[in-house]
């Protein structure tokens, strides 16, 4: 792999996780006015209208003609969920809280590869799950004054994406990605439009906050387009322990942005999160 391609495919995804934290960011701002179902919908619109560029782009991809329909749909459902559910999360949720509960998820994928990919995890492995499990027990520690609901979501969100990304791999090499993106994509639109006539915003956005919405829906997808380009140029084992920087992001976000800093425990228990998934990571490499 050239130098020059593996340091372009870095800076794409550091480019990506800014992009992801933006919006989260950005999503939590908006809450205050917007009803959660509402802003969920218009990002999928934006990210079903990347998906449909994406297939025209290759125009030999035909969904309907795509292997693993089941797990495709699984897969789409559980990104849906991990939406949905953290977003709602953010209404009450400190941003930088919410994030690290959300990036236990690859604890959880590796807790749950020996039942559902068949793999070894050794106990060098179990010791970083447990300690990153620790990590969120002192987030979430009695007297943290963090919502029991939004808290409970977030939880439900970090499993359903753990799940997502098993499904990721056993997808990987049996589906192309522009069809698994656009499977997912479609899907999520399904999914989130169906709240959302319940919960339309009253009043109706502004064209300025309009315009931040759909700003927002394309920060999102933007997200998307540098995430693909960064795995195009280097591995996705690379790139996994550079996953954390979107904490850091989120952590100096609602800081600085929304002035709730995390405490001592709380930022000792992401300490935790990150190196026990820093660890993980460079194992895979291994």
């Amino acid at each position: 792999m050239p130098a020059a391609s593996r340091r372009a495919g870095i800076c794409l995804f550091f480019g990506a996780l800014v992009a992801f934290a933006t919006f989260d960011a950005g999503s939590k701002q908006m809450l205050a006015y917007y009803p959660a179902p509402f802003l969920n919908v218009m990002r999928y619109i934006a990210v079903a209208t990347l998906a449909l560029a994406i297939l025209w782009r290759h125009r030999g991809q035909r969904l309907r003609d795509a292997p693993q329909k089941p797990l495709l749909i699984l897969r789409g459902v559980m990104l849906a969920t991990v939406a949905s559910c953290f977003m709602t999360a953010l209404i009450w949720m400190p941003l930088s809280e919410a994030t690290a509960i959300y990036f236990t998820s690859p604890l959880i994928m590796v807790a749950l590869s020996p039942w559902l990919l068949g793999e070894r995890v050794r106990p060098v492995q179990w010791a970083a799950v447990a300690a990153g499990f620790a990590g969120m027990l002192l987030i979430v520690r009695p007297g943290s004054d963090l919502p029991g609901l939004g808290t409970a979501l977030m939880a439900v969100a970090a499993v359903s994406y753990a799940i997502f990304q098993v499904l990721t791999r056993k997808l990987s090499g049996k589906v192309d990605g522009p069809v698994q993106y656009a499977y997912t994509a479609f899907i999520c639109l399904l999914i989130t439009a169906v709240p959302a006539p319940f919960f339309l915003p009253n009043p109706w956005p502004g064209p300025a906050d309009m315009a931040l919405i759909v700003a927002l829906g394309a920060c999102s997808g933007l997200a998307q387009i540098l995430l693909i380009a960064a795995f195009q140029r280097v591995s996705a084992a690379t790139l996994a322990p550079l996953n954390y920087f979107q904490l850091l992001l989120a952590v100096g976000f609602s800081t600085f942005w929304f002035q709730r800093p995390p405490d001592g425990l709380a930022l000792a228990g992401m300490a935790l999160i990150m190196a026990s998934g820093v660890f993980l990571a460079l194992r895979r490499t291994a």
